[in-house]
Order: C-alpha cells, then sequence, then structure tokens
C-alpha cells in the first residue's frame, strides 16, 4: 500500500463512527406522496426488457432462445416469491400496502394484466420471431402432424423404449382422488371413454422433466439442418399406448406454480439445517398461485382444474402451445457456434500474469504490491480468486482461511480449496448461507462436506442473510502475521463468474484485514462490532453511511463545490436513500443510476428529480456488480459491494462495501460509468412514469455500442500488451 493510500485510509477513519441524521428536512419542502414506482410493477417492466432482446433481430438466433427461456424462468421465479407473498398476506389478513400505499389485492390485479400481456407477447415472439428465425438456420421445430411415416416409425420406437417406461398416468375418478400436481411441472390433461361403458373419466400424465424437453426427429440429421418436436407431443401422440382399450377424447397441456418462498423462524428452532429441510420439503405442497393452460383446453377440463386446484379466474393463463419456453434452455445450448455469441475467453488480470508463460502468478507477491482490481467476466476468477484462495490452501506459511459461500457452483473448486486448507492443518472458517433462495439444498450439502472435511461451518446471524462476499487469508510473512483479503460483489461462484459481471478488489491493505477479522468475528462467535474503518456494514450502519455521503453532496452542492453521485445496483427500492436522492437532486447535484433490475425512483420530473438519469443495461452478461461513488468536492469516494437498495439488504442482511483508495481503480470505475450514461451506448431509459425506452440504434439505424462488447476487447487488448511487454 502506498503511502498516499494509507494516509487517505487514515482520513476515512473516522467517516463513520458517529452516529447522525443526515438530512436536517425542517424547512425543506415537503415530497409528493406519489413519489415511487411500484417495485412489483417495475419488476415486470425489467422482464419485459429481457424480453426485448428476444425480440432484437440483430442478436444471434440462439442467445435469442436463451433470452425467452430467461425471461419464462424470471417469471417463474417472480410467481413463486413475489406472487405468492401478496396473495399469503391477503390470506392472513396482514394486508400491508405495498411501496406506493395500494393494498397487496389492487397489486396483484395488476400483475394479473401486465404478466397476461407479457406472457401472450413473449408466446408470440416465439412463435412468429424466433422460431421462423431458428427454422432459416436450419433448427426446426415440428409437430407429429407435420411428420412422414419414416420420422414417425423412428419417434414411436424411441417413445417406447426411452419415454413410456418413465411415464406414470394417474386417473381421476372415485377410488383415485385427484393427484397432487408438483410445481413448474408439465402435465397432460387426459379425457377419455371407457368404450364398454361409456363412461368418460379423466387421467393426469406428468411430462418427465429429466428426458429432453425437444426430441430431435432424427438423429440421422445434421445438426445444421435438424428436427425437433416437444417432448409433449411425443407422449400425446401415444396416449393409446397408456390407455389401451379406452378412446382418447381430449388431451391438452397444463402447468401449475406453486408458493415456493420459504419461511423458517430462526428463533424457535435450534438446528437451522434440520429447519430448513423440512421447510424445502413442504415447499413442494405450497399452494398454487398460477395455471398456464393451451388456449385449446375445453370449457370441462379446465373447469375440473380450476376446482381441484382452487385457483381463481385471474390466476388463469390461457396460452398457445408450447407452455413452459423455459425449455428452450435445451436447444439454446445446441452446438452451432456461429448462431451463439462470439467466444469470449476471459483474460488473467495485469498484475497478476506471470513473468514467465511456464509459470503460476504468486498472487499473494502481486497484491503485497498494489492493490488488484478485478472486473469479471472480462478479466478470469479463475486465475485471480480462484487462485488466491487455492494458492491460499497449499501455502504452507497460511496459518488461516475465512470465505462467506452464499451461492457456489456444484462442483466447486472454492470448496475443495477450503477442505484441502483445512485437512492440511489450516484453521478455516466457512459462513455458509443455507437460505440463500433456490440454493438452500446444494448450500447444505457442501456446508456437511465441508464440516466432514474439519472445516469450521457456521450460518450467520438469526434472523439475518449473509450476503456479502469476503475472503481473509491470514499469512505469516518474516515473523508478522499478514492479511490479504478479497472483498466482491458477486459470488465465490466459478460458472457464475462467466456471465454476470462484478467487480472484486484483492488488497493487503492492513486496515481492511483487521476490519474483516472483526466481522468474521462478529459472524462466527458473539462479538459485537458496530464500527469498521474501511468498510460499510449492513444492517448496522450502511444505509446511515450512504446517507451521510448524500448529504455531504448536498452541502457541496449548495456550497458552491463541486458535487455529483452515481450509484449502480441491481434494485433501487429503499425509500429513504430515494428521498435522500430526491433532495439532493433539488439542491442541485447531478445523481446518475446505473440500475438492472427494479428501481421506484422516478426520475426527471420537475421539482422532484430533474437532476436525476437512469439508466439500464442488459445483454450478454448479467449486470451485478455494486457501486456507490461521490465527487465530494473533488475527492471522489468510490465504494464496490454486495448491497443493492433494497430494505431486505440494508435491514435484513449482511453486506458490506469497501472503499476504494486507488486513484487508477476509482478513475477506471467512474470511466465505466462514463460510458453506460452515455447516449451514444445501447441502454433503457427510464422515464417518470415508470416506461422504460430502449435506445439501441442512431437515427440513421446503426447499433449504437455494446459497451459489454467494447469491454470484452479492451480487455483482450489489455492483456496482449502486457504479454508483449513482458
Amino acid at each position: 500500500m502506498t503511502t498516499d493510500s494509507a494516509l487517505d485510509a487514515d482520513r476515512t477513519a473516522s467517516d463513520f463512527d458517529d452516529d447522525f441524521e443526515p438530512f436536517d428536512t425542517e424547512g425543506a419542502p415537503e415530497l409528493p406522496a406519489e413519489r415511487y414506482l411500484d417495485r412489483e410493477l417495475s419488476w415486470l417492466a425489467f422482464n419485459k426488457r429481457v424480453l426485448e432482446l428476444a425480440e432484437d433481430s440483430t442478436i444471434p438466433v440462439l442467445e435469442r432462445a436463451n433470452f425467452l427461456a430467461i425471461f419464462a424462468s424470471n417469471l417463474d421465479e417472480f410467481f413463486m416469491v413475489r406472487v405468492a407473498g401478496l396473495k399469503r398476506r391477503i390470506i392472513t389478513g396482514l394486508a400491508v400496502p405495498s411501496n406506493v400505499g395500494r393494498s397487496p389485492v389492487d397489486v396483484l390485479s395488476d400483475i394479473s394484466k401486465q404478466a397476461h400481456e407479457l406472457q401472450i407477447r413473449h408466446a408470440a415472439v416465439y412463435q412468429d420471431l424466433v422460431m421462423p428465425a431458428l427454422a432459416e438456420a436450419g433448427i426446426r421445430v415440428v409437430t407429429w402432424e407435420g411428420l412422414g411415416t419414416e420420422a414417425r416409425d423412428h419417434l414411436r420406437d424411441y417413445f417406447s423404449s426411452q419415454i413410456f417406461p418413465v411415464l406414470m398416468p394417474l386417473a381421476v375418478d372415485p377410488a383415485h382422488p385427484f393427484p397432487y400436481i408438483s410445481g413448474l411441472s408439465l402435465n397432460l390433461s387426459v379425457r377419455v371413454r371407457n368404450s364398454r361403458t361409456g363412461r368418460q373419466e379423466f387421467a393426469r400424465v406428468k411430462v418427465p422433466q429429466m428426458l429432453p424437453r425437444f426430441v430431435r426427429v432424427e438423429p440421422s440429421e445434421s445438426i445444421e439442418d435438424a428436427r425437433y418436436v416437444t417432448l409433449e407431443d411425443l407422449i400425446a401422440n401415444h396416449l393409446g399406448d397408456l390407455f389401451p382399450g379406452m378412446e382418447i377424447l381430449e388431451h391438452h397441456v397444463f402447468r401449475v406454480t406453486r408458493n415456493e418462498d420459504v419461511e423458517i423462524e430462526e428463533d424457535e428452532t435450534e438446528n437451522l439445517i434440520k429447519a430448513l429441510e423440512k421447510e424445502l420439503l413442504r415447499r413442494r405442497f405450497g399452494p398454487p398461485i398460477r395455471l398456464e393452460v393451451t388456449d385449446d383446453m375445453d370449457e370441462v377440463t379446465l373447469g375440473l382444474l380450476v376446482r381441484e386446484l382452487d385457483v381463481t379466474e385471474q390466476e388463469v393463463y390461457r396460452l398457445p402451445a408450447p407452455l413452459d419456453l423455459g425449455g428452450l434452455f435445451d436447444l439454446s445450448r445446441l452446438d452451432r457456434p456461429e448462431l451463439h455469441y462470439p467466444t469470449h475467453v476471459p483474460v488473467t488480470a495485469a498484475q497478476l500474469q506471470p513473468s514467465d508463460s511456464n509459470l503460476r502468478a504468486d498472487i499473494f507477491k502481486a497484491v503485497s504490491r498494489r492493490d488488484v482490481l478485478l472486473h469479471h467476466p472480462y478479466e478470469s476468477f479463475a486465475t485471480s480468486v480462484q487462485a488466491f484462495l487455492e494458492q491460499a490452501a497449499a501455502d504452507p506459511d497460511v496459518l488461516a482461511i475465512k470465505q462467506t459461500l452464499y451461492r457456489t457452483s456444484g462442483d466447486s473448486p472454492i470448496v475443495e480449496a477450503l477442505i484441502d486448507a483445512a485437512e492440511s492443518g489450516k484453521q478455516v472458517l466457512a459462513l455458509v448461507e443455507i437460505k440463500a433462495r433456490f440454493d438452500e439444498q446444494a448450500n447444505i450439502t457442501w456446508a456437511r462436506k465441508l464440516e466432514k472435511a474439519g472445516v469450521h461451518v457456521v450460518y450467520g446471524l438469526v434472523g439475518l442473510k449473509t450476503h456479502c462476499k469476503l475472503a481473509l487469508v491470514i499469512r505469516q510473512e518474516k515473523g508478522t502475521l499478514r492479511h490479504y483479503s478479497h472483498i466482491g460483489t458477486g459470488n465465490y461462484n466459478p460458472k457464475t463468474s462467466r456471465i454476470y459481471e462484478d467487480f472484486g478488489l484483492l488488497t493487503a491493505d492492513d486496515q481492511v484485514g483487521k476490519d474483516l477479522t472483526r466481522l468474521f468475528n462478529e459472524l462466527s462467535g458473539y462479538a459485537i462490532e458496530k464500527k469498521f474503518k474501511r468498510l460499510l456494514v449492513a444492517p448496522l450502519h450502511l444505509r446511515k453511511g450512504l446517507l451521510k455521503l448524500i448529504a455531504g453532496e448536498v452541502a457541496n452542492a449548495k456550497a458552491g463545490k463541486p458535487a455529483g453521485i452515481r450509484i449502480k445496483v441491481n434494485s433501487m427500492v429503499d425509500e429513504a436513500i430515494i428521498d435522500a436522492l430526491y433532495r439532493a437532486s433539488n439542491a442541485g447535484v447531478e445523481v446518475e443510476v446505473w440500475v438492472r433490475g427494479i428501481c421506484s425512483l422516478r426520475p426527471g420530473i420537475e421539482g422532484l428529480s430533474e437532476n436525476i438519469t437512469v439508466r439500464s443495461i442488459l445483454g450478454r452478461y448479467l449486470e451485478h456488480s455494486r457501486i456507490f461513488s461521490v465527487v465530494n468536492d473533488g475527492d471522489p469516494q468510490t465504494y464496490i459491494g454486495s448491497a443493492d437498495m433494497m430494505h431486505r439488504n440494508l435491514d435484513r442482511r449482511v453486506e458490506a462495501l469497501v472503499r476504494l483508495t486507488d486513484p487508477g481503480h476509482i478513475l477506471e470505475v467512474n470511466a465505466n460509468f462514463d460510458r453506460a450514461m452515455d447516449d451514444r451506448t445501447s441502454s433503457w431509459h427510464l422515464d417518470g412514469d415508470g416506461t422504460w425506452n430502449r435506445n439501441a440504434f442512431d437515427e440513421s439505424g446503426h447499433p449504437l455500442e455494446d459497451l459489454q462488447s467494447s469491454l470484452m476487447l479492451e480487455f483482450a487488448q489489455r492483456s496482449s500488451r502486457t504479454g508483449q511487454r513482458r
């Protein structure tokens, strides 16, 4: 660490040591009541932006299919969590108003209207835009009716040998009650007539989820010109094999979405893992909240499903076949490079490149010289963060490793490094967040594997999710202990690190190491540490710290000094932060917000937010980094970390932001922000009424700059220049 940056750290030592009221609102004009956008509708607007990528003919067609699948998967999770939560509040009588003051009943009505419109549009994009483009590229999704005799014979053999044995038709009659329909499963409703008695019966056939959703018609067909049928279409045309002697009257496809959110009263359970496993089992039987049916379903069958599943008319979605376009993930993975984004190989960060290409870099030596700012996926996670932890595990001078794990991959080299470190006698602490939504079971599995290897596994603080991304290595060097730290904006997941955009800081700064030591002690034991020197930590003082920074910009603007605020987050919902930004705008502070998903802030409204600009960038990579930067009278302060501007992040999670002190790192982060906010960069612009307008082409119809593609090229060129110099 340089002398300048050491002094800089000292100047921040008391920045957040006091309690304060950051804004004196006495005498200030009252903010209007209707100053927020509805968070649920804003989320739907985000998913609409994903759908617009699927509509874009300039994007490779298999990537467009992937965006259709992402839209479907996103919407499933939205219903399982957000819609389920609203419905639960209504049923339990805890009808808390939304962030804009509306009742859950009214919000559900608005969601239903927009979700219906979006799902119809989603189906149309597949049928009218993506499917023809796929066919033009030699990927043809066909129906059974359009197949010839030879193709049908082949598929009949495939059905008999690979599909028929795993099907389980379930009858519904007085002796067979209506079967349980698992959440997100695809099902065939079948009405049959007994040829002897003439009586009509109902049955359900579940489409096996472990089989390919799109079945290749002829394996001998070239991958460049191949036909596919959906699995449910293939099953539907062999129902006679499942119901021999019965006349098939009707068959339709349907799908149920259930409440799959998890609730645990941590204060009332001694063993969090067992409680969570029990709750995960209960999740499978949550109440239905959405019923999707093909638009050709007859009223008799629909009436039976509505009655047995106990759903309302509002919760029924009639859609063109095929349902569950999340199945397009299978097609989008086809090995057709020309129909995908060009291959991108992340480069090794310049400071971490070895002096000899045949050697491995010494991460500790590089970081001890100077902080390293990482930008994934442009820079490799494997040769930086993963290599840092693997080197720590193998280094005999390393005494201890402490790390948080929120989400990680199923074959995680990070977990293996922690196991190797523990087995070699090092002290290893892993704080595993087993309540990470939809990754709970995987995290339980890893927690137990770590425990068996001798890792000290803890599950954080009661009532809080540990969402911060932290790793701390204690190394003995010449008789003294030195801290090596990593603080990131993304998870320790080698797989998502290739598709999520994130920043990370590798540092040997002693103050950061001491802060992390105290924070880990708080998370694993009973220490109560409210104040840190280089970190802002939620839930104790992150919001307060940010509000104080915003208040400082207001004071600077009123004094005629340089002022400005920049925030990049996944979601902007917290009312206190938004109100502070409104007041900053009214004081003349330029506020720029770069948000991927939800934004409840209304920009560009006279007298409220005319100095606030909001942009969103979606594309090949999922923009995931969180940045908070202020001009601070020409001495910019820039933080990166894990926190979004949401109640759950600021009040119910352990989050951490770290201040960057290297001037070059601050310039790099802000230069990236400059380009994101530039009108020559492809992005979406938010209006005050909640409308997102895509700005992707110039007046001549030429595509605007794709920020992610430009960064890929620049990092590759930078790496090449570094390699040549070496």
